[in-house]
């Protein structure tokens, strides 16, 4: 049984992307017309490596048993999907075309998978007893979610690294670090029997007999994805400083001590809201996977090339924060550098 996939971004959504269709769905890619159009013509090209080899696979969608196409947003009837995928940064979605395709996936009922490191307010109000009154200032425009029933969306961490090569088109993509997505159930049970499903026939995927890495994990815990939280505290937002950007490993380990006191405080926070300590990260997994990682975030690579927005992930903790009375000021201070830093770029730009 093939079922109908919609992706919102073709960067890092051609990763899913390309797992569906090697497990035999169909999948449409919502990008600019530039890239649709090239999309439409050569197909797409994923690479990575798979266990015990040295260099990585091209895996090209045009040889695999999934259909692809790729469309601008007002090109989408939103009805012809079982499940949509969100896999832009969330200020892309103030668009004029994504925010009217948005109100219409909400309409049809569609349930939503959110591959941002951003959650949705929707999903956020998932979780049992949060009052999320008061966090709409860390979106771009937090009106867009509104139309959404919480229990049709999801999260899913974007643990897998995977990027676009500056000197290859749009429609090739290299995978770095294959780990897997993972994602916490929907609230109703057909979205999670297609969840399941989809994640089981990705599982089963082989490539000349051999197993393909970056699966979708499906865990009945709102809080799995959101231990992504503390590594983007603690290392990607710090990256971003009142000078140059810095890299993820230098942001980590130029002070250990005040990076470990940022991460266990972002830890408690999220048990605050109720996660399990089982479902976490200790601090020196994630410092010692750190140490590997010797380019700055994207989110500090967009704000030192001049982006006048960017994802607020450091704000929304923040906040999270002050509404549990749990106010730190490392969190504060990593807010006002990127405030002043956001600033500067949107004078730049007016």
């Amino acid at each position: 049984m093939s079922d109908n996939i919609l992706i919102l971004g073709a960067s890092y959504g051609s990763l899913l992307a390309t797992k569906l269709l090697m497990a035999g769905h169909n999948v449409t890619l919502v990008c600019r017309s530039d890239t649709a159009k090239l999309i439409n013509a050569e197909g797409t090209e994923v690479r990575v490596k798979l266990k015990g080899e040295d260099t990585h696979r091209a895996i090209f969608s045009r040889d695999l048993p999934g259909k692809l196409d790729a469309r601008v947003p007002q090109d989408v009837d939103a009805g012809a999907y079982d499940l949509v995928g969100l896999a832009m940064q969330e200020p892309q979605y103030i668009a004029h075309s994504l925010r009217t395709l948005l109100v219409r996936i909400a309409e049809e009922r569609i349930p939503c998978l959110s591959i941002m490191n951003m959650p949705p307010i929707p999903f956020l109000k998932r979780i049992p007893g949060f009052d999320t009154t008061g966090l709409e200032r860390s979106f771009t425009d937090a009106r867009i979610w509104d139309r959404f029933d919480p229990d049709l969306v999801t999260l899913c961490s974007p643990d897998p690294q995977a990027y676009r090569l500056p000197d290859e088109t749009p429609n090739k993509l290299l995978v770095g670090l294959p780990t897997n997505f993972r994602a916490a159930a929907f609230g109703t049970p057909e979205a999670n029997e297609l969840l399941n499903r989809l994640a089981a026939d990705i599982a089963d995927v082989r490539l000349d007999g051999k197993d393909v890495p970056v699966k979708l994990r499906v865990f009945e815990s709102l809080f799995i994805p959101l231990s992504k939280w503390s590594m983007l505290l603690t290392g990607n937002y710090r990256c971003i400083t009142p000078g140059n950007a810095i890299a993820i490993n230098e942001a980590v380990h130029g002070d250990l001590a005040l990076s470990r006191e940022i991460y266990e405080y972002v830890e408690a926070l999220v048990r605050r809201l109720g996660a399990d300590p089982a479902d976490q990260v200790p601090f020196e997994k994630y410092a010692a996977a750190a140490e590997n990682l010797l380019k700055p975030s994207s989110n500090a690579r967009a704000v030192e090339s001049g982006a006048p927005i960017v994802e607020r992930v450091d704000m929304l903790i923040q906040l999270v924060g002050r509404s549990l009375g749990m106010a730190n000021s490392n969190v504060d201070q990593i807010v006002a550098t990127i405030d002043r830093k956001m600033a500067q770029n949107q004078r730049w730009t007016a």
